[in-house]
Protein backbone atom coordinates (compact mmCIF):
# COMPACT_ATOMS: atom_id res chain seq x y z
CA UNK A 1 0.00 0.00 0.00
CA UNK A 2 1.69 3.27 -0.86
CA UNK A 3 2.44 5.68 1.95
CA UNK A 4 -0.02 8.04 1.51
CA UNK A 5 -2.69 5.86 1.51
CA UNK A 6 -1.41 4.18 4.74
CA UNK A 7 -1.12 7.72 6.33
CA UNK A 8 -4.77 8.36 5.55
CA UNK A 9 -5.79 4.66 6.97
CA UNK A 10 -4.07 5.25 10.03
CA UNK A 11 -5.22 8.99 9.86
CA UNK A 12 -8.85 7.52 9.30
CA UNK A 13 -8.51 5.07 12.53
CA UNK A 14 -7.43 7.75 14.61
CA UNK A 15 -10.36 9.88 14.15
CA UNK A 16 -12.66 6.50 15.49
CA UNK A 17 -11.07 6.29 18.82
CA UNK A 18 -12.12 7.11 21.59
CA UNK A 19 -10.33 6.36 24.68
CA UNK A 20 -11.11 6.43 28.60
CA UNK A 21 -10.92 9.83 29.87
CA UNK A 22 -11.59 9.57 33.74
CA UNK A 23 -9.73 8.45 36.09
CA UNK A 24 -9.62 4.86 36.94
CA UNK A 25 -9.85 4.06 40.77
CA UNK A 26 -11.01 1.03 42.76
CA UNK A 27 -12.08 -0.76 39.40
CA UNK A 28 -14.21 1.92 37.63
CA UNK A 29 -13.73 4.93 36.08
CA UNK A 30 -14.66 8.45 37.49
CA UNK A 31 -14.74 11.80 36.97
CA UNK A 32 -12.01 13.96 39.49
CA UNK A 33 -14.10 14.70 42.62
CA UNK A 34 -13.48 18.68 41.85
CA UNK A 35 -15.08 17.94 37.96
CA UNK A 36 -12.19 19.92 36.77
CA UNK A 37 -11.24 18.42 33.38
CA UNK A 38 -7.78 19.51 31.37
CA UNK A 39 -7.42 19.82 27.44
CA UNK A 40 -5.46 16.50 25.94
CA UNK A 41 -3.42 18.08 23.00
CA UNK A 42 -1.69 16.16 19.95
CA UNK A 43 2.09 17.37 19.48
CA UNK A 44 0.70 16.35 15.41
CA UNK A 45 -1.73 19.60 14.97
CA UNK A 46 -2.33 20.84 18.22
CA UNK A 47 -5.79 19.49 17.82
CA UNK A 48 -7.59 18.37 21.01
CA UNK A 49 -7.97 14.79 21.62
CA UNK A 50 -9.46 15.19 24.71
CA UNK A 51 -10.59 16.50 27.97
CA UNK A 52 -9.40 14.53 30.72
CA UNK A 53 -10.14 14.25 34.81
CA UNK A 54 -7.72 16.48 36.29
CA UNK A 55 -7.22 14.30 39.50
CA UNK A 56 -5.57 16.61 42.55
CA UNK A 57 -5.16 15.73 46.02
CA UNK A 58 -8.41 13.93 47.12
CA UNK A 59 -8.92 11.88 44.25
CA UNK A 60 -5.32 10.76 44.91
CA UNK A 61 -6.12 9.73 48.35
CA UNK A 62 -8.76 7.63 46.87
CA UNK A 63 -6.65 6.25 44.72
CA UNK A 64 -4.24 5.19 47.54
CA UNK A 65 -7.04 4.15 50.24
CA UNK A 66 -8.28 2.13 47.14
CA UNK A 67 -4.95 0.48 46.45
CA UNK A 68 -4.31 0.12 50.19
CA UNK A 69 -7.70 -1.81 51.04
CA UNK A 70 -6.74 -4.18 47.89
CA UNK A 71 -3.38 -4.77 49.37
CA UNK A 72 -4.69 -5.27 53.05
CA UNK A 73 -7.71 -7.27 52.40
CA UNK A 74 -8.01 -8.28 48.91
CA UNK A 75 -6.79 -11.15 46.79
CA UNK A 76 -3.91 -10.09 44.87
CA UNK A 77 -1.13 -10.48 47.28
CA UNK A 78 -2.27 -13.93 48.80
CA UNK A 79 -3.08 -15.31 45.17
CA UNK A 80 -0.15 -17.74 44.64
CA UNK A 81 2.76 -16.58 42.17
CA UNK A 82 1.11 -18.91 39.52
CA UNK A 83 -1.94 -17.20 40.15
CA UNK A 84 -0.75 -13.70 39.18
CA UNK A 85 0.99 -15.14 36.33
CA UNK A 86 -2.36 -16.08 34.82
CA UNK A 87 -3.67 -12.66 35.08
CA UNK A 88 -0.97 -10.90 34.14
CA UNK A 89 -0.40 -13.33 30.86
CA UNK A 90 -3.88 -12.03 30.22
CA UNK A 91 -3.35 -8.47 30.16
CA UNK A 92 -0.23 -8.88 27.97
CA UNK A 93 -2.11 -11.02 25.42
CA UNK A 94 -5.05 -8.08 25.50
CA UNK A 95 -2.49 -5.53 24.95
CA UNK A 96 -1.41 -7.37 21.94
CA UNK A 97 -4.67 -8.00 21.02
CA UNK A 98 -5.34 -3.95 20.85
CA UNK A 99 -1.80 -3.06 20.08
CA UNK A 100 -2.69 -0.97 16.77
CA UNK A 101 -5.47 1.20 18.59
CA UNK A 102 -2.80 1.92 21.63
CA UNK A 103 0.34 2.49 19.13
CA UNK A 104 -2.12 4.95 17.49
CA UNK A 105 -3.17 7.04 20.94
CA UNK A 106 0.89 6.80 21.51
CA UNK A 107 1.59 8.79 18.33
CA UNK A 108 -1.24 11.17 18.83
CA UNK A 109 -0.62 11.63 22.39
CA UNK A 110 3.22 12.36 22.28
CA UNK A 111 4.12 13.00 18.97
CA UNK A 112 6.04 9.46 17.93
CA UNK A 113 5.93 8.07 14.57
CA UNK A 114 3.49 5.88 14.51
CA UNK A 115 5.38 2.87 13.35
CA UNK A 116 7.59 3.14 15.67
CA UNK A 117 4.90 3.09 18.69
CA UNK A 118 3.53 -0.35 16.85
CA UNK A 119 6.61 -1.86 16.04
CA UNK A 120 8.92 -1.08 19.25
CA UNK A 121 6.53 0.51 21.57
CA UNK A 122 3.67 -1.65 22.09
CA UNK A 123 5.76 -5.14 21.56
CA UNK A 124 8.24 -4.27 24.49
CA UNK A 125 5.12 -3.77 26.55
CA UNK A 126 3.93 -7.38 25.86
CA UNK A 127 7.13 -8.57 26.13
CA UNK A 128 7.31 -6.48 29.47
CA UNK A 129 4.36 -8.03 31.41
CA UNK A 130 5.30 -11.46 29.85
CA UNK A 131 8.54 -11.63 31.33
CA UNK A 132 7.51 -10.75 34.62
CA UNK A 133 4.39 -13.16 34.67
CA UNK A 134 6.81 -15.95 33.99
CA UNK A 135 9.49 -14.86 36.21
CA UNK A 136 7.88 -14.85 39.19
CA UNK A 137 6.97 -18.00 40.12
CA UNK A 138 10.30 -19.26 39.61
CA UNK A 139 11.92 -16.89 42.58
CA UNK A 140 12.96 -18.94 45.42
CA UNK A 141 13.01 -18.12 49.26
CA UNK A 142 15.81 -18.60 51.03
CA UNK A 143 17.07 -20.93 54.21
CA UNK A 144 20.32 -19.33 56.04
CA UNK A 145 23.31 -21.62 57.10
CA UNK A 146 22.80 -21.03 60.67
CA UNK A 147 23.40 -23.86 62.51
CA UNK A 148 21.27 -27.43 63.45
CA UNK A 149 18.99 -25.73 66.49
CA UNK A 150 17.80 -22.58 64.94
CA UNK A 151 16.56 -21.84 61.30
CA UNK A 152 16.10 -18.82 60.07
CA UNK A 153 14.48 -18.10 56.82
CA UNK A 154 15.20 -15.29 54.23
CA UNK A 155 11.22 -14.52 52.67
CA UNK A 156 11.10 -11.70 49.62
CA UNK A 157 7.87 -10.07 50.64
CA UNK A 158 5.76 -7.20 48.37
CA UNK A 159 6.03 -3.83 49.41
CA UNK A 160 2.39 -2.60 50.05
CA UNK A 161 0.95 0.68 47.45
CA UNK A 162 3.55 1.65 44.81
CA UNK A 163 3.22 4.91 43.17
CA UNK A 164 4.21 5.17 40.00
CA UNK A 165 4.74 8.55 37.92
CA UNK A 166 6.02 7.85 34.86
CA UNK A 167 7.08 10.44 31.89
CA UNK A 168 5.75 11.74 28.61
CA UNK A 169 8.30 10.20 26.24
CA UNK A 170 7.62 6.15 26.37
CA UNK A 171 4.07 6.07 28.13
CA UNK A 172 3.19 2.73 27.79
CA UNK A 173 6.46 1.15 27.71
CA UNK A 174 7.79 3.13 30.98
CA UNK A 175 4.46 2.35 32.55
CA UNK A 176 4.91 -1.24 32.24
CA UNK A 177 8.56 -1.33 33.50
CA UNK A 178 7.25 0.19 36.45
CA UNK A 179 3.77 -1.84 37.48
CA UNK A 180 4.92 -5.21 35.77
CA UNK A 181 6.95 -6.25 38.24
CA UNK A 182 5.51 -3.89 41.06
CA UNK A 183 2.24 -6.30 40.35
CA UNK A 184 3.95 -9.38 39.80
CA UNK A 185 5.24 -9.10 43.24
CA UNK A 186 1.85 -8.64 44.95
CA UNK A 187 1.59 -4.66 45.25
CA UNK A 188 -0.68 -2.52 44.80
CA UNK A 189 -0.08 0.36 42.26
CA UNK A 190 -1.66 3.80 41.80
CA UNK A 191 -0.05 5.24 38.74
CA UNK A 192 0.06 9.00 37.57
CA UNK A 193 0.87 9.46 33.68
CA UNK A 194 2.23 12.84 32.43
CA UNK A 195 -0.75 15.59 31.73
CA UNK A 196 1.02 15.44 28.67
CA UNK A 197 0.40 12.10 27.61
CA UNK A 198 -2.70 10.44 29.79
CA UNK A 199 -3.95 8.40 26.99
CA UNK A 200 -2.52 4.87 27.02
CA UNK A 201 -2.25 4.59 30.61
CA UNK A 202 -6.29 5.32 30.78
CA UNK A 203 -6.99 2.77 28.38
CA UNK A 204 -4.44 -0.18 29.94
CA UNK A 205 -6.64 0.61 32.79
CA UNK A 206 -9.52 -0.98 30.78
CA UNK A 207 -7.13 -3.67 29.74
CA UNK A 208 -6.54 -4.74 32.74
CA UNK A 209 -10.20 -4.72 34.34
CA UNK A 210 -10.58 -7.04 31.89
CA UNK A 211 -7.68 -9.18 32.27
CA UNK A 212 -8.96 -10.19 35.83
CA UNK A 213 -7.45 -8.01 38.24
CA UNK A 214 -9.09 -7.06 41.34
CA UNK A 215 -10.32 -3.65 42.12
CA UNK A 216 -7.76 -1.61 43.63
CA UNK A 217 -5.05 -3.53 42.52
CA UNK A 218 -4.47 -1.29 39.02
CA UNK A 219 -5.09 2.90 39.86
CA UNK A 220 -4.59 5.55 37.29
CA UNK A 221 -4.94 9.04 38.39
CA UNK A 222 -4.48 11.40 35.41
CA UNK A 223 -2.97 15.26 36.26
CA UNK A 224 -0.35 17.39 37.11
CA UNK A 225 2.39 17.36 39.06
CA UNK A 226 2.74 20.40 41.49
CA UNK A 227 -1.23 18.80 42.55
CA UNK A 228 -1.74 14.68 42.17
CA UNK A 229 1.93 14.23 41.64
CA UNK A 230 3.14 15.93 44.74
CA UNK A 231 -0.31 14.30 46.80
CA UNK A 232 1.01 10.81 45.79
CA UNK A 233 4.63 11.82 46.88
CA UNK A 234 3.16 12.91 49.97
CA UNK A 235 0.85 10.58 50.88
CA UNK A 236 1.32 8.64 54.10
CA UNK A 237 -0.10 5.02 53.17
CA UNK A 238 2.48 4.89 49.97
CA UNK A 239 5.25 2.83 50.17
CA UNK A 240 7.10 3.82 47.10
CA UNK A 241 7.54 6.02 44.93
CA UNK A 242 9.07 4.92 41.41
CA UNK A 243 9.82 7.86 38.97
CA UNK A 244 10.91 8.77 35.80
CA UNK A 245 11.74 12.24 35.05
CA UNK A 246 13.71 15.40 35.45
CA UNK A 247 16.15 15.70 38.32
CA UNK A 248 14.28 18.79 39.79
CA UNK A 249 11.07 16.69 40.06
CA UNK A 250 13.15 13.27 41.35
CA UNK A 251 14.63 15.79 44.34
CA UNK A 252 10.83 17.02 44.72
CA UNK A 253 9.94 13.42 45.67
CA UNK A 254 12.81 13.12 47.91
CA UNK A 255 11.72 16.00 49.80
CA UNK A 256 7.88 14.62 49.69
CA UNK A 257 9.39 11.21 51.44
CA UNK A 258 11.13 13.02 53.77
CA UNK A 259 8.11 15.41 54.94
CA UNK A 260 6.04 12.26 55.12
CA UNK A 261 6.97 8.54 56.02
CA UNK A 262 10.50 8.54 54.65
CA UNK A 263 9.13 6.23 51.94
CA UNK A 264 11.21 4.70 49.31
CA UNK A 265 11.92 6.72 46.50
CA UNK A 266 13.41 4.48 43.03
CA UNK A 267 14.93 7.20 40.72
CA UNK A 268 15.53 7.60 36.83
CA UNK A 269 16.42 11.00 36.11
CA UNK A 270 17.82 10.96 32.19
CA UNK A 271 21.57 11.88 31.12
CA UNK A 272 23.93 13.29 28.66
CA UNK A 273 25.44 10.21 27.44
CA UNK A 274 28.19 9.91 24.98
CA UNK A 275 29.33 8.14 21.98
CA UNK A 276 33.27 7.81 21.83
CA UNK A 277 34.45 7.33 18.38
CA UNK A 278 38.08 5.95 17.87
CA UNK A 279 40.10 6.14 14.62
CA UNK A 280 39.89 2.45 14.45
CA UNK A 281 35.94 2.47 14.71
CA UNK A 282 34.16 0.93 11.47
CA UNK A 283 32.72 4.90 10.61
CA UNK A 284 29.97 4.05 8.45
CA UNK A 285 27.96 1.76 11.15
CA UNK A 286 29.53 4.59 13.66
CA UNK A 287 27.58 7.23 12.16
CA UNK A 288 24.77 5.86 11.37
CA UNK A 289 24.07 4.80 14.95
CA UNK A 290 25.64 7.98 16.33
CA UNK A 291 22.63 9.72 13.90
CA UNK A 292 20.25 7.29 15.02
CA UNK A 293 21.05 7.70 18.99
CA UNK A 294 20.16 11.44 19.08
CA UNK A 295 17.07 11.53 15.94
CA UNK A 296 15.18 8.35 17.69
CA UNK A 297 12.05 9.37 19.46
CA UNK A 298 12.40 13.11 18.42
CA UNK A 299 15.68 12.72 20.66
CA UNK A 300 13.32 12.50 23.81
CA UNK A 301 15.19 9.35 25.49
CA UNK A 302 17.17 9.55 28.54
CA UNK A 303 19.52 7.85 26.94
CA UNK A 304 19.81 9.27 24.10
CA UNK A 305 23.43 9.51 22.88
CA UNK A 306 23.61 13.18 22.71
CA UNK A 307 27.03 13.79 23.20
CA UNK A 308 29.98 12.89 19.86
CA UNK A 309 33.04 12.76 21.24
CA UNK A 310 35.53 11.64 18.23
CA UNK A 311 39.04 11.42 17.79
CA UNK A 312 40.59 14.66 15.74
CA UNK A 313 42.28 12.50 13.29
CA UNK A 314 38.96 11.14 11.97
CA UNK A 315 37.18 14.56 13.58
CA UNK A 316 36.00 16.24 9.67
CA UNK A 317 35.70 12.77 7.88
CA UNK A 318 33.28 11.15 10.50
CA UNK A 319 31.11 14.75 11.48
CA UNK A 320 30.68 14.87 7.99
CA UNK A 321 28.99 10.95 7.79
CA UNK A 322 27.38 11.65 10.90
CA UNK A 323 25.57 14.56 9.09
CA UNK A 324 24.54 12.89 6.20
CA UNK A 325 23.20 10.20 8.13
CA UNK A 326 21.32 12.63 10.08
CA UNK A 327 19.78 14.22 6.51
CA UNK A 328 18.34 10.98 6.10
CA UNK A 329 16.10 11.13 9.25
CA UNK A 330 12.90 13.32 8.02
CA UNK A 331 10.50 15.17 9.87
CA UNK A 332 7.25 14.56 9.24
CA UNK A 333 3.56 13.57 10.07
CA UNK A 334 3.63 11.17 13.09
CA UNK A 335 0.79 9.42 11.36
CA UNK A 336 3.17 9.00 8.16
CA UNK A 337 4.86 5.51 7.94
CA UNK A 338 7.45 7.45 6.13
CA UNK A 339 8.22 9.42 8.77
CA UNK A 340 11.55 9.04 11.44
CA UNK A 341 11.07 12.21 13.28
CA UNK A 342 7.83 13.15 14.66
CA UNK A 343 6.95 15.99 16.93
CA UNK A 344 8.11 17.26 20.11
CA UNK A 345 5.87 16.11 23.27
CA UNK A 346 4.54 19.90 23.23
CA UNK A 347 4.83 24.01 22.40
CA UNK A 348 6.59 24.73 25.60
CA UNK A 349 8.80 21.68 25.36
CA UNK A 350 9.76 22.75 21.49
CA UNK A 351 10.89 26.31 22.89
CA UNK A 352 13.03 25.07 25.35
CA UNK A 353 14.80 23.10 22.83
CA UNK A 354 15.43 25.82 20.78
CA UNK A 355 16.59 27.57 23.85
CA UNK A 356 18.72 25.11 23.86
CA UNK A 357 19.84 25.93 20.10
CA UNK A 358 20.24 30.04 21.05
CA UNK A 359 22.37 29.12 23.64
CA UNK A 360 24.52 27.02 21.77
CA UNK A 361 25.07 29.81 19.12
CA UNK A 362 25.61 32.08 21.96
CA UNK A 363 28.60 29.77 23.10
CA UNK A 364 30.08 29.66 20.51
CA UNK A 365 29.18 26.49 18.88
CA UNK A 366 29.43 25.78 14.61
CA UNK A 367 25.68 24.78 13.51
CA UNK A 368 26.27 21.85 10.51
CA UNK A 369 22.47 20.78 10.17
CA UNK A 370 19.07 22.08 10.92
CA UNK A 371 17.99 24.07 14.38
CA UNK A 372 15.43 25.65 13.07
CA UNK A 373 11.65 24.74 13.60
CA UNK A 374 10.02 22.69 10.95
CA UNK A 375 6.47 21.98 9.16
CA UNK A 376 4.86 25.18 11.26
CA UNK A 377 1.71 25.19 8.74
CA UNK A 378 0.76 21.85 10.58
CA UNK A 379 0.33 23.34 14.21
CA UNK A 380 1.98 20.83 15.80
CA UNK A 381 5.52 21.42 17.45
CA UNK A 382 8.40 19.87 15.03
CA UNK A 383 12.19 20.44 14.90
CA UNK A 384 14.84 20.01 12.09
CA UNK A 385 17.66 17.47 13.27
CA UNK A 386 20.46 19.49 14.55
CA UNK A 387 24.23 19.08 14.46
CA UNK A 388 26.53 21.47 16.26
CA UNK A 389 30.18 20.89 16.27
CA UNK A 390 32.81 22.58 18.08
CA UNK A 391 31.26 22.78 21.79
CA UNK A 392 33.11 23.24 24.25
CA UNK A 393 32.98 20.90 27.40
CA UNK A 394 31.82 23.17 29.93
CA UNK A 395 29.07 24.61 27.31
CA UNK A 396 25.24 24.37 28.46
CA UNK A 397 25.14 22.16 25.25
CA UNK A 398 27.65 19.69 26.70
CA UNK A 399 25.86 19.79 30.15
CA UNK A 400 22.90 19.80 29.95
CA UNK A 401 19.74 17.28 28.74
CA UNK A 402 18.28 18.84 25.29
CA UNK A 403 15.84 16.18 25.03
CA UNK A 404 15.50 16.84 21.87
CA UNK A 405 17.22 15.90 17.82
CA UNK A 406 20.16 18.28 19.08
CA UNK A 407 23.89 16.60 18.77
CA UNK A 408 27.02 18.11 20.27
CA UNK A 409 30.53 17.18 18.52
CA UNK A 410 33.78 17.00 20.87
CA UNK A 411 36.94 16.11 19.48
CA UNK A 412 39.59 14.33 21.61
CA UNK A 413 43.12 13.58 21.62
CA UNK A 414 43.86 10.68 24.27
CA UNK A 415 42.03 7.96 25.35
CA UNK A 416 42.30 9.54 28.53
CA UNK A 417 40.60 12.97 27.71
CA UNK A 418 37.67 10.80 25.85
CA UNK A 419 37.23 8.91 28.95
CA UNK A 420 37.25 12.69 30.93
CA UNK A 421 34.93 14.51 28.95
CA UNK A 422 32.22 11.64 28.96
CA UNK A 423 32.43 11.12 33.04
CA UNK A 424 32.49 15.41 32.86
CA UNK A 425 28.94 15.71 33.23
CA UNK A 426 26.61 15.17 36.66
CA UNK A 427 25.03 12.24 34.52
CA UNK A 428 25.54 8.69 34.39
CA UNK A 429 22.91 6.82 32.28
CA UNK A 430 24.74 5.24 29.18
CA UNK A 431 27.48 5.45 27.01
CA UNK A 432 28.72 3.70 24.18
CA UNK A 433 32.35 3.02 23.03
CA UNK A 434 33.29 2.66 18.63
CA UNK A 435 37.12 0.59 18.51
CA UNK A 436 38.15 -2.47 16.86
CA UNK A 437 40.75 -2.63 19.69
CA UNK A 438 39.14 -4.70 22.50
CA UNK A 439 41.65 -3.33 25.13
CA UNK A 440 40.92 -0.32 24.33
CA UNK A 441 36.61 -1.22 24.45
CA UNK A 442 37.66 -3.01 27.75
CA UNK A 443 39.50 -0.87 29.15
CA UNK A 444 37.05 2.23 28.28
CA UNK A 445 34.36 0.59 29.08
CA UNK A 446 35.17 -0.18 32.93
CA UNK A 447 36.31 3.61 33.44
CA UNK A 448 32.63 5.21 32.58
CA UNK A 449 30.62 5.94 35.10
CA UNK A 450 27.46 4.92 33.77
CA UNK A 451 24.31 2.40 34.04
CA UNK A 452 24.60 0.65 30.67
CA UNK A 453 27.97 0.55 28.24
CA UNK A 454 27.53 -0.43 24.57
CA UNK A 455 30.27 -1.45 22.44
CA UNK A 456 30.18 -1.30 18.63
CA UNK A 457 26.53 -0.53 18.78
CA UNK A 458 23.73 1.78 20.25
CA UNK A 459 20.81 1.55 22.42
CA UNK A 460 20.82 -2.27 22.22
CA UNK A 461 17.68 -3.12 24.91
CA UNK A 462 16.34 -6.26 26.60
CA UNK A 463 13.65 -6.81 29.39
CA UNK A 464 16.63 -9.32 30.95
CA UNK A 465 19.13 -6.53 31.44
CA UNK A 466 18.69 -3.61 33.86
CA UNK A 467 18.43 -0.14 32.72
CA UNK A 468 19.74 2.88 34.97
CA UNK A 469 22.08 4.77 36.21
CA UNK A 470 25.23 6.38 37.86
CA UNK A 471 25.76 9.78 39.60
CA UNK A 472 22.58 12.35 38.94
CA UNK A 473 20.37 9.77 36.47
CA UNK A 474 19.40 8.20 39.28
CA UNK A 475 19.45 5.03 41.38
CA UNK A 476 17.53 1.49 41.52
CA UNK A 477 16.98 -0.82 38.38
CA UNK A 478 14.69 -0.60 36.30
CA UNK A 479 14.22 -4.05 33.78
CA UNK A 480 14.96 -7.65 34.71
CA UNK A 481 14.97 -9.59 37.56
CA UNK A 482 17.17 -6.96 39.53
CA UNK A 483 13.59 -4.73 39.26
CA UNK A 484 11.93 -6.77 41.52
CA UNK A 485 14.25 -5.82 44.53
CA UNK A 486 12.62 -2.44 44.83
CA UNK A 487 9.15 -3.66 45.04
CA UNK A 488 10.02 -5.90 47.49
CA UNK A 489 11.26 -6.36 51.20
CA UNK A 490 13.35 -8.60 52.79
CA UNK A 491 12.15 -10.57 56.12
CA UNK A 492 14.32 -12.76 58.39
CA UNK A 493 12.34 -15.45 60.20
CA UNK A 494 14.41 -17.02 63.74
CA UNK A 495 12.83 -20.42 64.54
CA UNK A 496 13.86 -22.02 67.09
CA UNK A 497 13.47 -25.82 66.67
Amino acid sequence: MPSSATRDSFADQARKISPPSDAFIGGRFVPAVSGQRFSCLSPRDGALLAEVAECGPEDVDRAVRAAREAFEAGPWPRLSPQGRRKVLLRFARLIDENSHELALLESLDMGKPVMDALHVDVPLTVRCFEFYAEAVDKLYDEVAPTGHDVVATITREPLGVVGAVVPWNFPLMLAAWKIAPALAAGNCVVLKPAEQSPLTALRIAELADEAGFPPGVLNVVPGFGPTAGAALGRHPEVDLIAFTGSGPVGRLFLRYAAESNLKQVALELGGKSPQLVFPDADLDQAAQAVAGGVMFNQGEVCAAGSRLLVHESIREEFVAKVVDAAKAWTVGDPLDPATRVGALVEEKHLQRVLGHVEAAHADGARLLLGGNRARVSSGGWYLEPTVFDEVRPDARLAQEEVFGPVLAVLGFRTTEEAVALANGTRFGLAAAVWTQHLTTAHQVSRALKAGSVWVNNFNDSDITTPFGGYKESGNGRDRSLHALDKYTQLKTTWIQL
